[in-house]
This record gives structure tokens, C-alpha cells and sequence, in this order.
């Protein structure tokens, strides 16, 4: 059984992970097959967004406490995290990837990764185990891999300026699609980049999934 390694970056599109996109990739991960272990930074998130009006609220909460609320209880930190111990690595989306697990929401092409979330993903590169990053979040993939690194976030020509900025080399994409760099054996996919619905995100999650196991 393949074993896969799921970075969380809290509970809410706004600031967190992208909940109907973290629960595709386990659904899809279950269902072909593998294992999973859900990890998240134990830190403070960058901040709160009430879901229902969009607007900042006062006040902080836990990434990996929040996290924890989709995982149903079962997560880990990720100073845990070990690349020897998978097989694989699954980044969903949500802003949250943007503001916690690295600045990019920020910085734009001047992010930086978080410390634990930049020492986990280097260590499945550098073991070439495969890494599948979803949505906004492929938006880490040039500060983990060489540049030229393949990716994509769709067709947003804002982030994708950003993302050749960093030095990789971005491939536009259908929502239903993905983008693999096999060399680097790497995968993206936009989901919610560009998906108008839930299907439309779980085509793109689904194949992504499907190739990230194979490899």
C-alpha cells in the first residue's frame, strides 16, 4: 500500500486549506487505494477571514488545531513529518497555503516557505519521491525545485507571472487537467484556480491523484 504524506494548512478556503479540495485528495487516495497521514505547521495561522461575509475578524487560531477539524482529530505536526517515512507528498489548496504554509499572499514573487513546510517538500525532492500541489499552491514549487521546474495554477496571468518570476517554468491548464514535470516528478493541478464547482475541481484532483501514485 502506498503511503502518502498530506500538508494541511488549516480549515477554510479564505485562510486555511480548501476543505472540498482536501477532502477530494483523501477520497481519492482511499479510493484508489493508499494510505495517508494528515500533517499541518502547529503555529499560529496569519489570520482569521469570517466565511460567511469575507471579512478579517480579531483574533488568532492554531494552523495545526484547525487543521485538525477536516483530518477529524487524526494529524500530526509537521516537525514530524519524515520524507524517508512515504512514499508520496499531497499539498491541497486554500489560501491558507498562500498565508501559512508560505508568504506568497504577501510577497508575491518574493515568497519565502515556511521553515518545516520548506525542509519537508526539499526533502521529497531531493529523494525524488513524487509531490502533488494543488490550486494555489503549486505557488511553492520554484522555492522547492530547480528553476525551470514545470507547474501550473491554471491561467491566472497575475500568479503566473509570479510563478516564472521565481524561476519556474509555468504551463497554462484546462481545470479538468493537470501539468506533470517528470523530470523533477512533480504534479499541479488549478482546482479551484479555476473550478466553478466542486466536479470541476475533483476531474482535476482525481487525475492528479491517479498520477502521483503511478509515479
Amino acid at each position: 500500500m502506498k503511503k502518502v504524506a498530506v500538508i494541511l494548512s488549516g480549515c477554510g478556503v479564505y485562510d486555511g486549506a480548501e476543505i472540498h479540495e482536501a477532502v477530494l485528495c483523501l477520497l481519492h487516495l482511499a479510493r484508489q487505494g493508499a494510505s495517508y497521514q494528515c500533517f499541518a505547521p502547529d503555529k499560529p495561522q496569519h489570520h482569521v477571514i469570517n466565511h460567511l461575509g469575507g471579512e478579517e475578524e480579531p483574533g488568532n487560531r492554531n494552523v495545526l488545531e484547525e487543521a485538525a477539524r477536516i483530518a477529524r482529530g487524526d494529524i500530526k505536526p509537521l516537525t514530524e513529518l519524515n520524507a524517508d517515512d512515504f512514499d508520496a507528498l499531497l499539498l491541497p489548496g486554500g489560501f491558507g497555503a498562500a498565508k501559512n504554509l508560505c508568504d506568497f499572499a504577501v510577497k508575491g514573487a518574493d515568497a519565502q516557505l515556511d521553515p518545516q513546510v520548506l525542509r519537508v517538500c526539499k526533502g521529497f525532492a531531493a529523494a525524488r519521491k513524487p509531490a502533488g500541489y494543488c490550486c494555489i499552491s503549486p505557488v511553492m514549487i520554484p522555492r522547492v525545485y530547480p528553476a525551470g521546474v514545470k507547474g501550473t495554477i491554471g491561467t491566472k496571468a497575475a500568479v503566473a507571472e509570479a510563478f516564472t518570476a521565481m524561476g519556474g517554468e509555468h504551463i497554462g491548464c484546462a481545470v479538468t487537467d493537470v501539468v506533470e514535470d517528470s523530470h523533477y516528478r512533480v504534479i499541479s493541478t488549478p482546482a479551484y484556480m479555476l473550478a466553478q464547482n466542486i466536479t470541476e475541481a475533483d476531474t482535476g484532483i482525481g487525475k492528479l491523484v491517479k498520477r502521483l501514485l503511478e509515479m
